[in-house]
Parts: structure tokens; sequence; C-alpha cells
């Protein structure tokens, strides 16, 4: 577990709207995905905030995020995609921090899922 503060407010939102009912790491990867397909408002603005050597990103770099990636690539971390040379490129959404003009619903769903990565929680 990572040094991250638990906020049981968070906890109890993941716990009970997430994987309230999972039952293993696939119906888990699953209840994420759905929660954030229905929370995050697309098209949305987001800054990365990381380098990772699965991603084009470099820090600071700044995307329109269209859509989630599909549900299958979505197996052990959350991607979303962006628009990328006239296509779209998914791309982990941990990488990624909204920018303020987002809606609420889009960051709160944003930090939860920031939240679950930092305080090192997996599918699997």
């Amino acid at each position: 577990m990572k040094n991250l503060k638990k906020d049981e407010e968070r906890e109890e939102r993941i716990m009970m709207e997430i994987i309230v009912d999972a039952n293993g790491p696939e119906e888990r990867a699953m209840g994420w995905y759905y929660y954030l397909e229905d929370k995050l408002q697309f098209p949305f603005t987001a800054i990365c905030n990381e380098k990772r050597a699965i991603s084009p990103l470099l820090v600071q770099d700044e995307v329109d995020v269209i859509e989630m990636a599909p549900a299958e690539e979505c197996e052990r971390e959350i991607f979303v995609t962006m628009r990328w040379e006239g296509d779209g490129l998914a791309v982990p959404l941990s990488q990624l921090t909204p920018i303020d003009s987002t809606s609420a619903e889009t960051v709160e769903a944003v930090e939860d899922w920031h939240y679950w990565v930092k305080r090192g929680y997996k599918f699997y």
C-alpha cells in the first residue's frame, strides 16, 4: 500500500457503488469500468501528470479525452481514449488529471480511480 492517507468517504463510495457485488478480479474491473463509463462526461480535457512507458504522453501534455477504451482493454487497468492523429489512442486514466473546467462528477470519478491506484489496490 502506498503512502496515501485513507479517505473513509471515498472508501465507502468505492465499496458500495463500484465493487459492491464484485466476486473476483474480472467483476472488480468491470465494476470500475461501468462506474467510470457512467460518471465521466465526455469529452473532457486533461493534463498528463506522469510519464508512462506504455504511453506517448509527456508530463504537462494537454489532451482531449473522448471516451472509455474498449472494456477488454481495461481488464488490468482503466484506459480512456484521447484524440490522436485523426483517430483515437487509449492511455491510462491514472496518467491524466482533468483540468479545472471539467464537470465535478467527472473530476470526482477520476479522483476515485487515482485514489484506488495510489493506495496500491488492484483488480487481481
